[in-house]
């Protein structure tokens, strides 16, 4: 037997060798067959090992503890890159704010020489800016700002999560951070210089970010790098401790960001920050981080995407529209052709909407959820705080203690002997459809609370719920093969960004047309849609998954791929 680290715990496996094999082995052709020791061009051995258990990674043998992939590697620098995405957001409002207000009262000046303004303090209260035009013209530019980002993080994330496929997680996370730092380098110079530099630049920030991927592609391939070190069976824990770590980084980032410009007296402390932690974060991928897809699967991934592109139609001006389309990465919730099955595309599209759905609801909800506090029971800024504080709170001890617990105290411990069953477990669809019903009650609670304690409560209940998304992205990656994980989950990543940009518009239209005269109409409909998601997570079949040329060593057959570590 020989132990390996594999994300976070450890697994024995059954070493078997055999020599000659070619470069990429027959994954395809001869299944079911071991694949053997492999030799790549810089020296470096690698050695697959026959196990029913887990159709995993293929990483080199004999490599030391720091050169060895885990989801631990990416943990602790994620932490950082959560505080100052979250930490950055209300200043970078403030930022915009304070550079619009500016703009618009000297034009005034300028229209009318008689009039007289007091100067906009960069981070202070500035009375002249709040006043109807201002704020509209500021509510105009974030919603630019977020469609900007949104449209083309939508066009580029799935897109880097296929490229991940083919030349691994490490240097296409540190291209989506890469966008994300170039937009703080821009927000900086913007900062220190807001009397001569336009607040379009900002804009221009949006477009970097976007292009990269911004912060939806950067969550999307670290689930990707987690499912490539993690057994099945683990994967919606782990990817519950990076949605719980994205929920710290995001509830603490405000608080240690009003600390700093406190203990600064400036906001561009913020934003300095800000940089610092996306300089540290990329640094770490780029010289610490391991990369998880071995050579093996990188080169195969090329391979066959070579082929596809060969036996493609030519080139057309149809061929570039259809490539071109924003929408066609979705394609892969819905795949055909040998070896597909009816019961896997229900499960691809049932939880790719589930997963949306949830998804879509916390995006637009966040601003809705304090402003209808604020109008039914008479809060203020303390009150908000501390219902902020309970829910982030509940959400996050949901995801780093709740979670795992079921799924150390629920699932049954893997036998290595026996072939693991494909797709999700029935735990996996007990913990969505648990997931779904505490969100329904809670968003019920929210439209039928009279006093802000039930109010209150009613958020504690409603992100429990947030134990679903982990699970229906972990899910989804068990529906298809390894060499398929970051193209379902950058496509994941393209629901997320139209999410992002439709649903807090649609949902801040509707509470806008609904306040004062039927203030809880927002809150119903999103009952009535959850009530919706629970009862189509019924028709989610457990056990399920591609069985063809695609399924790269499908599960329950001989010749399932797995890392050794010598001793």
């Amino acid at each position: 037997m020989a132990t390996i680290s594999e994300g976070l715990g450890a697994i024995d496996l059954v070493s078997a060798v055999d020599e000659g094999a070619p470069l990429l082995g027959q994954q395809y052709e001869d299944r079911g067959q071991p694949r053997r020791n492999e030799t790549f061009p810089d020296g470096q051995a690698f050695q697959d090992v026959p196990s029913p258990y887990w159709a995993g990674e293929t990483s080199p043998l004999l490599l030391p503890w720091w050169k060895r992939p885990s989801v631990l590697w990416l943990l602790p620098p994620f932490v950082l890159f959560t505080m100052a995405f979250g930490g950055s957001m209300v200043p970078k409002i403030n930022l915009i704010l304070t550079m619009i207000c500016r703009q618009y009262l000297s034009d005034k000046a300028v229209q009318n020489p008689n009039f007289q303004f007091m100067p906009v303090i960069m981070g202070a209260d500035n009375p002249q800016c709040q006043t109807p035009e201002i704020q509209a013209l500021v509510a105009r530019f974030s919603l630019l700002y977020n469609l900007v980002t949104g449209l083309l993080a939508a066009f580029t994330s799935p897109r880097l999560g296929e490229l991940s496929d083919r030349y691994g997680r490490v240097r296409i996370i540190a291209l989506a951070t890469s966008g994300l730092l170039l937009s703080e380098v821009i927000t900086v110079v913007a900062a220190s210089r807001p009397d001569t530099v336009s607040v379009n630049w900002l804009l221009f920030g949006s477009m970097l970010d976007g292009i990269a991927g911004s912060f939806i592609a950067a969550i999307a391939l670290t689930h990707s790098y987690a499912a490539d070190c993690t057994p099945p069976e683990r994967r919606s824990e782990v990817f519950g401790y990076f949605h719980g770590v994205l929920f710290t980084g995001i509830a603490a980032g405000p608080i240690l960001a009003g600390y700093l410009v406190k203990a600064t007296g400036t906001l561009l402390s913020v934003f300095y920050a800000s940089l610092a932690c996306h300089l540290v974060f990329l640094s770490v991928l780029l010289l610490v981080v391991p990369e998880s897809l071995s050579p093996h699967r990188q080169m195969a991934a090329r391979e066959k995407h070579r082929a596809a592109k060969e036996t493609a139609s030519p080139r057309s001006i149809g061929r570039a529209l259809r490539k071109a389309n924003v929408f066609a990465p979705l394609r892969v919730f819905y795949p055909t052709g040998e070896g597909t099955k009816s019961a896997v595309r229900r499960n691809l599209l049932l939880l790719a909407a589930v997963d949306a759905t949830m998804f879509g609801v916390a995006m637009g909800t966040g601003s809705i959820i304090v402003l209808y506090g604020e109008f039914m029971f008479g809060w203020g800024n303390f009150e908000s705080s501390v219902f902020m504080s309970v829910v982030s709170t509940s959400r996050v001890s949901a995801l780093l203690i709740l979670l795992p617990l079921i799924n150390r105290l629920c699932r049954p411990r893997p036998d290595p002997a026996r072939p693991r069953r494909p797709g999700s477990d029935r735990l996996d669809l007990i913990i969505i459809r648990v997931a779904v019903a505490f969100d329904t009650l809670g968003y019920l609670g929210y439209a039928l609370a009279l006093k802000g304690k039930v109010f209150m409560l009613s958020g504690a209940i409603a992100a429990i719920g947030g134990i679903g998304s982990p699970t229906l992205q972990s899910g989804l990656t068990k529906h298809v093969a390894p060499d398929r994980t970051g193209q379902i989950l950058g496509a994941v990543g393209l629901l997320h960004a139209l999410a992002r940009v439709v649903s807090p518009t649609a949902l801040n239209l509707i509470y806008s047309l609904t306040v004062g005269k039927a203030t809880p109409t927002v809150f119903f409909l999103l009952t009535g849609t959850f009530c919706l998601a629970f009862v189509l997570s019924w028709f989610i079949k457990p056990h399920v998954s591609l069985d063809g040329p695609d399924r790269d060593d499908v599960q329950g057959e001989e010749g399932v791929a797995r890392p050794v570590y010598a001793d």
